[in-house]
């Protein structure tokens, strides 16, 4: 019987040291669960930055994206002539150039970097600046951005096959490191234009190993194979999860880089983006909910910030499909939206109803046309001229949209609008990011939805693109007398009667309505006290060397 009661002792001991072995487990594993560092505290610590980036970004090849998910991957990995300066980026630093000068804003010359370099050594030449001029203004590319370097001296006819020597055009290396820029006409503003990615250099030796200088989408853009000149370079690419780019030893001015690494993550939703961001998973996010904005901006959190923004929301119409062919349809299309009260009510973040196309800010001298109002008597007169009395025999057509809540919001908002006003049967359609670009470039959509930031501190930035043709277009639309203006204007010295051409252009394109603006951008977004460096821009650029982590 001892015997018997000591093994059932000694059973009921085992199993309370197996069941407070167990609990203690759980503690523990609980407590290092809820006391472990935040993905943001274990970067603060490695000096890596984690930035929501929107979309997954549809290329790495500078010469063929056209987006601002590549266009802030591509301050880490490449450096033009000319760069954003650290304590203000929209102002003009040195980059790969030194210094430059300019006769009559017309002829400039630019000094590059002694040390500039590639990131696998070698060094960065004039040379490299002519190839890559080359290669985009060649046709069988395909860029999008071919048209932005029509500003230099024969650009336009090589890129569309008026002449067939380069040499023709105008740019030359007067030596491995002094480049010269002839241009068309005066232009004060090329060293703004020269911080986007459609006038960087490109590697030859890179590009050329995978293919030939037109091949699209090729291997050198993968992380073992690409090559860079910024103040980063690819580290891996993981598609749909992250990109992370370090250090690039070889940067001329790689002393003054602060952080060890930038990971920039895809995060389309920003309901998601912002619960990743107070879940301690990001320093700064891309965008933030809609309807969370009222309460941060009364809170005054230190996390929300709103800047300023050189850009313009709106509906791109595909002309190529009818019934938007018509202009009297697209017109009533825009004079059914109610712009004020969707910057009241739905965004409330400070937006501004567009009354054109060119925000405020572009130039102090520039008068942009005061044209899209709300008028919807003017749109029902204008869609029955048209052939469609209150709405009758109008197809059901989609409003293309990429994935965001704040692009559904406003589009079921302006669906709700063009419903009560016109009786038109439009729906929303969904396309991931990169299926939503190439709609757009097979016109496989009928209204869309479209944002352009300004690339540089001019009205041009917003007006050139709806040439005929245009790699940005993409609403089939164009006019000849609109073209002549635009050209006229790259050509004019004289500061006000190139605005008045400008301006002139502008009043066309709106009351043709290609596309319909809706409101004049601010960014609002959240970012961490302990991000310094990193400065509001008005052209969404980044100086991403003179940012560091201080917790």
């Amino acid at each position: 019987m001892t015997c018997f009661v000591s093994c059932l002792h000694m059973r009921w001991l085992y199993r309370f040291l197996i069941l407070a072995a167990c609990l203690g487990g759980i503690a523990w594993f609980h407590h290092v669960r809820t006391h472990r560092p935040t993905r943001v505290e274990a970067a603060n610590r490695a000096g890596i930055l984690l930035a929501g980036n929107g979309s997954e970004p549809a290329t790495l090849d500078p010469q063929l994206a056209s987006g601002t998910p590549e266009h802030l991957i591509f301050h880490s990995l490449f450096e033009g002539l000319i760069a954003p300066a650290p304590e203000n980026p929209d102002g003009d630093a040195p980059g790969a150039a030194v210094s430059w000068s300019a006769e009559n804003f017309t002829v400039w010359t630019f000094k590059l970097q002694p040390q500039g370099k590639w990131s696998d050594g070698t060094p960065l030449t004039a040379a490299d600046f002519l190839y890559a001029y080359q290669r985009i203004l060649t046709a069988q590319l395909g860029a999008d951005y071919a048209s932005m370097l029509y500003p230099m001296l024969n650009a336009e006819e090589y890129h569309t096959g008026k002449i067939q020597d380069f040499s023709q055009v105008g740019v030359k290396a007067l030596d491995p490191l002094t480049l010269q820029i002839t241009l068309k006409g005066p232009a004060p503003y090329l060293p703004s234009m020269l911080k986007h990615y459609s006038w960087f250099p490109v590697p030859k030796q890179a590009i050329e190993k995978f293919g030939v200088m037109t091949d699209r989408n090729t291997r050198w853009t993968r992380p073992a194979n690409m090559v860079c000149n910024g103040p980063f370079k690819l580290k891996s690419w993981q598609v749909n999860q992250a990109l992370e780019v370090e250090r690039n030893p070889h940067y001329w001015d790689a002393t003054t880089v602060k952080l060890n690494g930038i990971i920039f993550l895809p995060i389309s939703s920003d309901t998601t983006e912002e619960r990743a961001f107070l879940d301690g998973q990001l320093h700064i996010t891309l965008t933030m909910p809609l309807s969370k904005i009222p309460a941060y901006r009364e809170s005054k959190s230190p996390y929300y910030h709103n800047d300023p923004l050189l850009s313009v929301y709106m509906y791109r119409c595909n002309t190529k499909k009818k019934p938007f062919d018509n202009p009297l349809v697209r017109r009533a299309l825009a004079l059914a939206i109610d712009r004020e009260s969707i910057t009241r009510n739905i965004l409330r973040a400070g937006q501004q109803p567009a009354t054109g196309l060119t925000p405020p800010g572009c130039n102090p001298d520039y008068h942009e046309p005061n044209i899209m109002r709300f008028d919807p008597a003017e749109a029902r007169r204008l869609l029955a001229e048209a052939g469609f009395p209150d709405g009758k025999g109008f197809p059901l057509f989609d409003i293309l949209i990429n994935t965001s809540e704040a692009h559904r919001s406003l589009a079921e908002a302006v669906q709700a609008m063009w419903k009560e006003h016109l009786h038109l049967p439009a729906g929303v359609l969904n396309q991931d990011w990169g299926v939503y670009l190439e709609s757009q470039r097979r016109f496989d959509y009928q209204i869309a939805r479209f944002g352009w930031v300004g690339d540089y501190l001019d009205p041009s930035t917003f007006l050139a693109i709806w040439q005929t043709g245009d790699g940005n277009n993409n609403t089939g639309w164009g006019n000849p007398r609109y073209d002549e203006l635009i050209h006229q204007s790259f050509q004019e010295g004289d500061a006000a009667k190139r605005l008045q051409l400008l301006s002139d252009a502008e009043t066309i394109l709106l009351n043709e309505a290609p596309m319909l603006p809706i409101y004049w951008y601010t960014h609002s977004y959240l970012m961490r006290p302990e991000v310094k460096g990193l400065l509001p821009s008005l052209l969404e650029h980044r100086c991403y060397k003179a940012v560091e982590l201080k917790p």
